[in-house]
């Protein structure tokens, strides 16, 4: 038997990676690691296995729209701390984090732009943002975008990702709920459409109002959109749930979605979706 040959390579001075910890750009299905060119060249979807890693806010807008013709709105809004909420730190504190860790000012980006030469408004949101959690912020920047959105009368594209309301904001946070609904549905009353692309997580007090009202709503494979997740849900009733429980091909089946289309196929399904809406 031939001499089995070692052809690890040695990183020396790198950082060790804490146990169980993977590094971010490795990707959890099938371990290939990936430089950040690489993964932005690919859109962030794994070429060995298909896994689509999560796409911050930004980085999603320059995939998605067409070259220099987004515009942002809303960049002053923050969110406040009515309640000078105070756990293992201060709100204040994990806001000031957030913003520092991935230059936005909430967990959610809007503005104007086109998509094939199709002018449109986009409200996406940042998982990375205190895991893209709706506060008052992200409720009134949402519906500016809606308010935006049926003032030109073009659709608003709207990009969930998230754990649902932010507990930090008590009360103030789970207004946002009826407010997006209201904002959809002046939307709606003023002939422009709502199209939505739900990411992998959309739970809680997002896909429980703004994430599933749209006229249009696709999803990435194997995003996660449940009120609750399984562990939770299988906790609560006792009950082994199927393994997709939760998943964008289980709500597909059962009627919730329009389509699950691969990262690579929703630009231009987006586009003709666009034209439709656009009366082409």
């Amino acid at each position: 038997m031939a001499e089995r040959i070692d052809v690890s390579i040695e990183h020396r001075g790198a950082p060790d990676q804490p146990a169980g910890k993977r590094h971010p750009n490795t990707c959890p299905a099938c371990g290939s690691h990936y430089r950040e060119d690489e993964l932005r060249a690919s859109a962030w979807v794994c070429r060995h296995c298909g896994h689509h890693f999560a796409m911050r806010a930004r980085d999603r807008i320059s995939w998605l729209a067409d070259p220099g013709s987004f515009t942002e709105a809303a960049l002053d809004v923050r969110s406040a701390d009515p309640l000078n909420f105070f756990d293992l730190r201060a709100y204040t504190d994990r806001i000031a984090e957030a913003e520092m860790a991935t230059g936005l000012g909430d967990a959610i980006v809007i503005g104007s732009a086109q998509v094939d030469a199709r002018a449109c408004e986009l409200a996406v949101m940042d998982f990375s943002f205190i895991g893209g959690s709706m506060g008052s912020a992200v409720g009134e920047k949402f519906a500016r975008a809606c308010d935006a959105a049926a003032e030109k009368g073009v659709p608003l594209i709207s990009i969930p990702s998230s754990g649902g309301a932010r507990m930090q904001e008590g009360i103030l946070s789970l207004m946002q709920m009826p407010k997006t609904v209201v904002a959809i549905e002046e939307l709606h009353a003023a002939g422009s459409a709502l199209i939505t692309v739900i990411t992998n997580p959309t739970t809680g007090g997002v896909v429980a109002s703004l994430a599933m009202l749209g006229d249009i709503t696709v999803a990435e494979p194997g995003s996660l959109m449940s009120f609750a997740g399984p562990r939770v849900v299988s906790n609560i009733t006792k009950e082994k749930l199927p393994e997709d429980f939760g998943r964008a091909e289980s709500n597909f089946r059962l009627g919730h979605l329009d389509a699950v289309l691969p990262r690579a196929e929703l630009r231009p399904y987006l586009a003709k979706v666009l034209r439709l809406f656009h009366g082409q």
